[in-house]
């Protein structure tokens, strides 16, 4: 068994040692991945540390056919997408080498950008104005054909596997991994008969016309922005994601987590809901870097941390690269 390791950055160099390590410690050959992504194709599987961070930045840069991914995280980091901790690597790594695993693959979707192709996204690709509570103004179109003319907050595009992060919160449907389809929900709508839309994954999706006060942009699996002058474009991509699932997991499954959060959700006030998006898309963050990511007053932050705390929702730990500090990650 051929295992190459791919960490989101410089900072998980020491995880990423250590599971080479490991792995090596049970006769498993391993190499650690380098920017050119050659062993992607040319190994048995991709071990990719930094939790659903993780897996999501892989995707965005392994753009061609990949060997299965396993993703790994840490006691800080979020574990939706990411299936293993790293404490369990030993004797998950057993199961590995005698099968005991199954690969979903999941749909990723192509974007273009005013005609220039830009990293795929896993989950959903977003266009929203540069600045919030502004609207926006767009033109979908499904296979060249004029589906609606809309004035909302922004637009969204999801693939399955997003159906349980941003589109669920932004009121679309739930829909199973498998399903060969890709929806599209308006954000707060000035019609408000507008309801989401589910389209084959066959279709070429059109957000045209864009046109709005500020500017707008294109935001990829909630992350990577980049801005949009008139038109973007999603198709199914070409090469799947091919995640490793571990066969007999007792873990809740994805959707049962996110139904769960997002029964919860529904008695949060609107800032509490924002800094859970983040945690998850984020992975866990300090006070600071939430203000900063959310751009909401500290003194919002703070409160609305204490009501998560108080619920149970999220847990705040030491940070394992400094000692000083107190992050925030999921608890779920």
């Amino acid at each position: 068994m051929r295992v190459a390791l791919w960490g989101v950055d410089s900072r998980d160099g020491a995880l990423l040692s250590k599971m080479k390590k490991t792995l090596e410690s049970l006769g498993v050959r391993s190499q650690i991945m380098k920017d050119d992504y050659k062993a992607a194709a040319e190994v048995d599987m991709v071990l990719v540390a930094g939790g659903d961070k993780g897996i999501l930045n892989y995707f965005h840069k392994v753009q061609a056919a990949s060997a299965p991914v396993l993703g790994i995280y840490e006691t800080d980091s979020t574990g939706f997408l990411a299936q293993l901790e790293v404490r369990d690597l030993e004797p998950a790594t057993r199961r590995l080498k005698r099968g005991e695993y199954e690969v979903d693959e999941v749909t990723r979707l192509k974007v273009t950008v005013d005609g220039r192709e830009v990293e795929p996204a896993l989950n959903d690709v977003a266009v929203f104005p540069g600045k919030s509570a502004t609207l926006m103004e767009h033109v979908l179109k499904i296979d060249g054909k004029d589906i609606w003319h809309d004035q909302s907050d922004g637009v969204i595009i999801s693939t399955p596997t997003g159906s349980t992060a941003y589109t669920m919160s932004a009121g679309g449907p739930m829909v199973l991994q498998k399903s060969q389809v890709f929806l599209i929900v308006s954000v707060n709508s000035l019609d408000n008969t507008r309801r989401p839309l589910v389209v084959p994954s066959s279709a070429r999706i059109e957000i045209a016309d864009i046109t709005s006060r500020y500017h707008c942009e294109v935001v990829l699996d909630g992350g990577r922005r980049v801005r949009v002058k008139n038109l973007l474009e999603c198709v199914r991509h070409e090469h799947p994601a091919r995640l490793v699932r571990m066969a007999g997991d007792p873990a809740a499954s994805l959707m049962a987590k996110k139904v769960h959060l997002a029964e919860d959700m529904l008695k949060m006030p609107p800032s509490a809901k924002l800094i859970l998006k983040t945690l998850e898309y984020e992975g866990a963050l300090s006070q600071k870097e939430l203000a900063s990511r959310t751009m909401l007053p500290e003194r919002t932050v703070r409160l609305s941390l204490s009501h998560l705390l108080d619920g149970g929702y999220v847990k705040k730990k030491t940070s394992l690269r400094d000692a000083r500090q107190r992050i925030y990650e999921l608890k779920i």
